[in-house]
């Protein structure tokens, strides 16, 4: 099965603050809302509270801090630091402060707000994910923002893009089943792929992005070395040929979080830092995003490109946005010497 991002209690949507929060959670609370109360929040006693906790911790505290302090923006975390915090920073502490199933819901609607849309943060969502966790998804962006996801994905993006996106919605990756994903259905699979493909004048990307994105990673391996033996290619090297742009990005990361996430999510990574200019928005919803996988992310980066997330952040950032994403690097991987 494709990696689990939510932690178990988001996954379980328990929401009985007075299970097991402690008194930890409520004095964590109490440093938040005496760090933001008159003239000037104190911006390093709330990344010292906030960036160094885990997603689970970090959902125990949203909910928390609504019982405890009604009177700071309704009780709403995330509301008090987007008043009290601009830019990069401000969006980083944003999103750190909801339970991370809202954040992702937060950074889909950043990335779909203005003129033109941040592609490269939809599929990162999207595309690779188990159903239970995009099903949750889903809800809860219906929740937030009174919005049928799968409408405005149709509405923002066009051709294969939005094939793409709206199949890995719809879809979803099936649970893997050996009696139902056979060597056989497996032959079916990639010949259909192929014909649909390499095989034919012009891309049937609809019918690919059906078969792929409902299949688990073990049914995938499957296809793959079928598709290798009869074809001459890799299921991966086919795509990367046949597709272009960002439909090729999108379709290589969600082919990738099937089959080598670690690695894939190194690459986005520094996706995010490639070219003229950092992409912030897709690399702070990395960072968070995936923060309990981090120690098998920075193995597999160090691996490819020889540095540490770490070095990345410090290369391509400034200031206390800096700060903050070190700081939850460090609740994951921590550096040695700090």
């Amino acid at each position: 099965m494709t990696i689990d991002l939510y932690p178990e209690i988001i996954r379980r949507q328990d929401l009985s603050p007075d299970k097991g929060f402690g008194t930890e959670i409520d004095e964590d609370c109490k440093t938040i809302h005496d760090a933001t109360k008159g003239f000037g929040a104190n911006k390093q006693r709330v990344i010292d509270t906030l960036a160094t906790k885990d997603a689970t911790a970090r959902w125990k505290l949203s909910l928390r801090f609504k019982d405890l302090y009604p009177n700071d923006k309704g009780g709403n975390l995330a509301e008090l630091m987007k008043s009290e915090f601009s830019g990069d920073f401000g969006q980083a502490l944003t999103m750190l402060a909801m339970p991370l199933d809202e954040a992702e819901c937060y950074m889909l609607r950043k990335a779909t707000k203005g003129i033109g849309c941040n592609v490269s943060v939809v599929y990162s969502v999207l595309c690779g994910r188990v159903m239970e966790e995009l099903t949750l998804v889903k809800k809860k962006f219906f929740d937030l923002y009174s919005k049928d996801l799968t409408q405005l994905m149709a509405s923002e993006l066009r051709g294969d893009m939005e094939r793409l996106i709206i199949n890995s919605l719809q879809a979803g990756e099936q649970p893997y089943d050996p009696q139902f994903h056979t060597d056989d259905k497996a032959k079916e699979d990639a010949e259909i792929i192929y014909k649909k493909g390499q095989g034919r004048w012009g891309t049937d990307e609809k019918g690919i992005f059906k078969i792929l994105c409902a299949a688990p990673p073990e049914y995938i391996s499957k296809i793959s070395a079928v598709y290798t033996d009869k074809y001459g290619y890799t299921l991966w090297k086919a795509m990367e040929k046949e597709l272009s742009g960002n439909v090729r990005d999108g379709t290589l990361h969600m082919l990738g979080m099937k089959l080598k996430p670690y690695e894939t999510i190194a690459k986005l990574i520094k996706s995010a830092c490639a070219g003229i200019g950092t992409d912030e928005l897709l690399l702070t919803c990395c960072i968070i995003r995936y923060q309990h996988v981090m120690k098998d992310v920075m193995t597999a980066h160090i691996e490819l490109f020889g540095k540490t997330v770490h070095d990345r952040v410090r290369e391509e950032t400034s200031g206390k946005y800096k700060e903050v994403l070190l700081a939850i690097l460090n609740a994951a991987w921590p550096e040695h010497g700090e």
